[in-house]
């Protein structure tokens, strides 16, 4: 079976398939509707073969639909009918939820996407939650107001590195993970890591739209609420609250 990941941006839509090598990618941007997106990526994976669909959202997510439209994005998400638009099974996830999949090796990890906002992510014991931590209220504005593209460019490289270390240090202390991955296009801004961190691999993403759609044995999520089992690198049973 072939996949076809899409990686949803604020900057970026970006793309790859079972058997590619290289992804491909175009804008995106604060007027970019749902339409315009699956126009785009059809378009841009005209000649890839695929029968199912993995979208990583910028924004939460139930049940593979967004709840919400995102920030940084234009409207028409939410009730999107993406299965309709591609022709195929789509499962969609938080795009945050996405990249921490493809980076999971153990125990409780808490991921952070430095992108245009604040993505973030906790897995324990292979359980995926999606968080909205970057609109938590932080000082004067939310986290990813100092920590997301607008912090980067408001207070400058020097200033935004010491908010990263900040938040990192408060989010660590309220979540006690046992592993913490930094990830997104800004990560790569930092000089160094904040202690106990290891940096992430956007790339990582792809992995983990591939995982959404391995097989694995089926369990429940809570509330009877049915949750997809994905298959890690080591093979525990991983499902989404959210997706």
């Amino acid at each position: 079976m072939n996949v076809l990941v899409i990686d949803v941006g604020g900057t970026h839509v970006k793309i790859l398939a079972t058997g590619q090598t290289e992804k491909r990618e175009f804008d995106s941007g604060p007027k970019m509707t749902a339409q315009q997106m699956v126009a785009g990526v059809r378009k841009l994976a005209g000649d890839w073969s695929y029968h199912v669909v993995s979208i990583g959202y910028p924004g939460p997510v139930l049940h593979h639909r967004p709840v919400a439209d995102p920030k940084n994005l234009g409207p028409g998400w939410m009730g999107f009918d993406f299965r309709k638009a591609f022709g195929r099974p789509v499962k969609v996830t938080n795009d945050a939820a996405m990249q921490a999949l493809g980076s999971y090796k153990k125990g409780k990890m808490l991921f952070l996407g430095l992108g245009t906002g604040l993505g973030s992510t906790l897995i324990i014991d292979g359980i995926v939650e999606p968080m909205e931590l970057g609109h938590l209220p932080y000082k004067k504005a939310t986290y990813e107001d100092y920590v997301g593209e607008r912090g980067l460019e408001r207070l400058g490289k020097k200033g935004w590195r010491k908010q990263v270390f900040g938040v990192v240090d408060r989010l660590v202390a309220a979540l006690e993970p046992d592993d913490v991955v930094l990830g997104g296009g800004n990560a790569k801004v930092l000089k160094e890591l904040p202690p106990g961190c290891r940096l992430g691999d956007n790339e990582n993403a792809f992995t983990g739209g591939f995982l959404m759609w391995a097989e694995a044995p089926r369990s429940e999520s809570p509330a009877g609420q049915a949750g997809p089992a994905v298959a890690t690198k080591l093979r525990p049973t991983v499902r989404s609250k959210r997706s």
